[in-house]
């Protein structure tokens, strides 16, 4: 079952850019409440109280009951303006929530065991592709995250969608073999596996035989020829020896 939390908001009458203004002078942020076959509803909350549900985080995918003078709506964000240049909320808006309702919401991804995985240790690098997944479900089971373990990757390998492991009633909405997370080879890594893959072609065999046509090499301790010596001719005989005088 989803967390549900409380926000108070109060209405608003009047819509447009000046009524819009005057509420944020006033320290508010104007918003509004809409869907679910119903007639949509303009609406105000605080400021601070805004800015803190939106800096703690998954406020997209935090259900809240607003409570609008006594009032409680079941909705959820579905989205928020900020200021380009201040960085504080503009505008909210909320979507009603039926009872049993179906929506579709975007989940951060977790990668875990990636500082662990043995292409990290060789010397790689964690890339994350996708920060966050599209997801189907019902309001009531409604995921924080996404987990991608990736402590099986070596480098150059990746993970995609369908190697995670999705809750019961969840369906992912992206394709199944999108990539999640890869592990990026150090610098020069191709250069090296060039390198070892040259040297291992290039390396002869142990014991392997001469080229036909090769001359035999010598027996070894064979004396070599004495320099400037002409080899005998065909055919002669090999000089007598010394006769005894």
């Amino acid at each position: 079952m989803a967390t549900v939390k409380e926000l108070k908001a109060t209405a608003r009458p009047q819509s447009g850019k000046g009524a819009a203004r005057a509420e944020r002078r006033a320290g508010r942020v104007p918003g509004v409440i809409y869907g679910n076959n119903l007639p949509p509803v303009t609406i105000s909350v605080d400021d601070a109280e805004l800015r803190q549900r939106i800096l703690a985080g998954r406020f997209l995918t935090t259900i809240y009951d607003i409570d609008l003078e006594g009032k409680k709506h079941r909705v959820i964000p579905r989205d928020f303006h900020l200021d380009p240049v201040r960085d504080f909320p503009l505008h909210v808006d909320f979507m009603r929530l039926g009872e049993g309702a179906t929506i579709r919401v975007s989940v951060p991804l977790h990668v875990v065991n990636g500082e662990t995985s043995p292409g990290v240790k060789r010397g790689g690098t964690v890339n994350i592709v996708t920060h966050s997944i599209e997801l189907e479900c019902s309001v009531d089971n409604i995921p924080q995250y996404v987990e991608a373990d990736a402590g099986a990757l070596e480098i150059s390998h990746s993970l995609h969608l369908s190697d995670v492991k999705l809750p019961a009633g969840v369906r992912s909405l992206s394709r199944e073999d999108a990539t999640l997370v890869t592990i990026v080879p150090p610098s020069g890594y191709a250069e090296e596996l060039k390198a070892a893959a040259a040297a291992a072609a290039g390396g002869a065999a142990p014991g392997a035989a001469p080229a036909a046509g090769a001359a035999a090499a010598p027996a070894a301790g064979a004396a070599a020829p004495a320099a400037g010596a002409k080899a005998p001719a065909a055919g002669a005989k090999a000089p007598a020896g010394d006769k005894k005088k």
